[in-house]
């Protein structure tokens, strides 16, 4: 998921109870939430508004945007780099509702200390939201944001935390959506499964997600194939994949791979070996596969050809893109850090979309971190020039699938790669709301 976004292992739900404890989950963050604009009132009637920037409207609105960066896993440059773009765009351009925006970025380093104190950085910076990021520790950096009443807007979507918390409002499914998605893709058309996944605790959440999918059709469950994540080759784990796909009886047989950075180089050693099974399908999410990915492993006549690969967006070819490229060409034009076609660049520039709209609702009000809270709360319909559904976070709006209730967009696309390129295999977006409810 370029994005290399592997999400910790969520819990599931037994059969019996289900509804009721999904109920609970409700409850709970209700009173969170209560907790915490309590917390924000108190603090405001003491003169100590957290995230305040002022109250004129050409104030000046701080954010930040973190993601990891010269990792040896997962690497998301493209996101920081795409706010401060984002910012000198709309700078450039008067601001937002006359604010001028300033984006402050921090480095994780795919480390949980690091990703604690990030939010804590943003908690003494008092900035009004962290926007567009991507973290795998959302349990540490959700705790600081909670305690200073930070919104987290726009997540990549890799942690249970942005699905639980009530500061957190996603712009899409997060990688749980993406693998419910990927497995009913291949239900029908695989009767065996090999995933290939990281060895690591947020690998384990992932076969789960992909057999409630596949299950759609009455596909077998896959073959668990755990590697791992940081290594420099993988041949003998291609050639277990393949061996198990391959022992398909029709012929049919799958190999998804779900690696984050490191998928390309599994594939790179699947490429070596598949000669001796050419029916076996492959398959993967964006993020791990991207057309740049694409183009650069040898386009149609790369390992890359044929490959079903599941997303949250429309087509990087897709029009409807077309504000963010002129974004980029405008204000981050070779900054090869950038890439238009990542899911974590379209992420962030989603996410921004939804910031800006907040503070224009606000009107000549002052941006704060509790006004923004406010305003996504009440339930601010967000409109993305048709990248996602229209958005809204009211509780109204929570989510019945299992253990996401702030997934408020379980929308997916199917693509498929054909002649190089990655193309829609089915008009429009596909709802995989009751699959993540039957993730065990």
């Amino acid at each position: 998921m370029t994005g290399r976004r592997l999400t910790p292992r969520t819990q599931t739900h037994r059969s019996t109870g289900e509804a009721t404890r999904a109920s609970r989950r409700r409850v709970r963050a209700l009173r969170a939430t209560a907790a915490v604009t309590g917390a924000a009132a108190l603090a405001a009637g003491c003169g100590l508004v957290p995230g305040a920037t002022g109250g004129s409207r050409d104030q000046t609105v701080t954010v930040m945007t973190w993601a990891p960066d010269k990792t040896a896993a997962t690497n998301m440059p493209g996101m920081p780099a795409t706010a401060q773009a984002y910012a000198r765009w709309v700078n450039a351009r008067g601001g937002i509702a006359g604010h001028k925006l300033r984006v402050l970025t921090c480095n994780d380093h795919n480390d949980s200390v690091a990703a604690a104190k990030c939010a804590r950085m943003a908690a003494d910076q008092h900035v009004v939201a962290v926007v567009g990021s991507y973290s795998q520790f959302g349990r540490e950096f959700m705790a600081p944001l909670e305690s200073a009443g930070i919104p987290y807007i726009g997540g990549y979507g890799v942690s249970d935390a942005e699905f639980t918390s009530p500061l957190s409002y996603p712009v899409n499914g997060g990688q749980a959506a993406l693998l419910a998605g990927n497995g009913q893709q291949l239900s029908g058309h695989c009767s065996r499964t090999a995933l290939v996944r990281p060895d690591t605790i947020t690998g384990d959440s992932l076969p789960p997600l992909l057999d409630a999918g596949l299950a759609l059709h009455h596909s077998r469950p896959a073959t668990d194939l755990r590697v791992p994540e940081d290594a420099t080759g993988y041949q003998e784990e291609a050639r277990r994949a393949l061996t198990t796909a391959g022992a398909a009886p029709d012929g049919d047989g799958c190999v998804a791979a779900v690696l984050g950075d490191r998928t390309s180089t599994f594939f790179d050693s699947f490429r070596r070996l598949r000669s001796a099974y050419p029916a076996v399908h492959t398959a993967s999410v964006l993020g791990s596969v991207d057309q740049t990915v694409i183009n650069g492993t040898g386009g149609a006549h790369g390992p890359y050809e044929g490959a079903y690969v599941t997303g949250w967006y429309p087509a990087a070819n897709d029009p409807r893109w077309k504000p963010m490229r002129a974004m980029l060409k405008q204000q981050a034009f070779g900054d090869n850090r950038i890439d238009p076609g990542d899911a974590g660049v379209q992420t962030t520039w989603i996410a921004y979309t939804v910031l800006r709209q907040v503070i224009e609702s606000l009107g000549d009000g002052a941006v704060t971190s509790q006004t923004v809270r406010i305003a996504l709360d009440k339930g601010l319909r967000v409109t993305t020039g048709g990248l996602t559904p229209p958005l809204s976070w009211s509780f109204d709006r929570m989510s019945p699938a299992g253990d996401f209730p702030r997934l408020v967009n379980p929308k997916v696309t199917f693509q498929k790669v054909e002649h190089g390129r990655l193309v829609a295999v089915r008009k429009g977006l596909v709802d995989v709301t009751s699959t993540l409810a039957k993730a065990r």
